[in-house]
């Protein structure tokens, strides 16, 4: 899979160079808005990151001429943290997705490909945070050089926290996604699993994946 990634910061776009070819991209990087504008016009890419603020040119405007000339590569907006309006514009404009600065690039990576799989219906069978792996097809988790042995309900629960890297998944969520209740049966049934997956995983690790968020829910992240 070829991408585009147009960003001016050179620390960034290293860092999501270096961290999309480790999974096997191929990752041509752009250090402003027109050189961007005319690479993602010329090349075909299957995806393309924008920065929204850009020398020369801005992220949004070079979206908004992409969409014109008919470029329908899938398209993922980097954002700064507080700026809504930034990244309703660019959804508006035709952006796919939208990430906020700072990101964790298990999260750029994951975000990536559900974009590439929109557009050629690729299967992902392999879910990778940090050093922890989970093979869909094989049903095997590792961690490193462990192999983890988890029960069904237990694979289940942590395949859909793995599927958001990053991103908080509630107690409701989980809930309904991996017990199938429609109600919540007032019980601790989520945290007693959770506290499973973390023996399992965590114990004994210097970084602990599994995080809580304090009255929100929980998220697989590696800091």
């Amino acid at each position: 899979m070829k991408l585009l990634v147009i960003e001016d910061e050179a620390k960034i776009a290293s860092l999501l160079k270096k961290g999309l070819q480790e999974q096997g991209f191929s990752v041509d990087i752009s250090g402003d808005g027109e050189d961007g504008l005319e690479r993602a016009t010329k090349t075909p890419y299957d995806a393309i990151v924008i920065d929204i603020m850009l020398p020369k040119r801005d992220g949004l405007s070079v979206l908004k001429t992409l969409r014109t000339r008919k470029v329908t590569a899938p398209v993922m907006i980097i954002t700064a943290r507080g700026d809504v309006n930034e990244r309703v514009e660019g959804l508006n404009l035709g952006a796919d997705d939208y990430m906020a600065k700072p990101f964790s690039m298990d999260e750029v990576v994951a975000r990536v490909r559900a974009l590439v799989r929109r557009v050629t219906g690729e299967t992902i069978t392999l879910y990778k945070i940090g050093d922890l792996m989970m093979n869909l097809v094989t049903r095997e988790v590792t961690r490193g050089t462990r192999r983890v042995n988890l029960t069904a309900r237990e694979f289940r629960l942590l395949e859909h926290l793995m599927r958001l890297p990053g991103q908080v998944v509630t107690r409701t969520q989980l809930i309904e996604r991996v017990w199938e209740y429609h109600f919540d049966p007032g019980t601790n049934l989520v945290d007693v699993y959770i506290q499973r997956l973390r023996r399992k995983i965590d114990d004994g690790e210097d970084m602990k994946l599994i995080q809580t968020v304090r009255g929100v829910g929980y998220c697989v992240r590696a800091e």
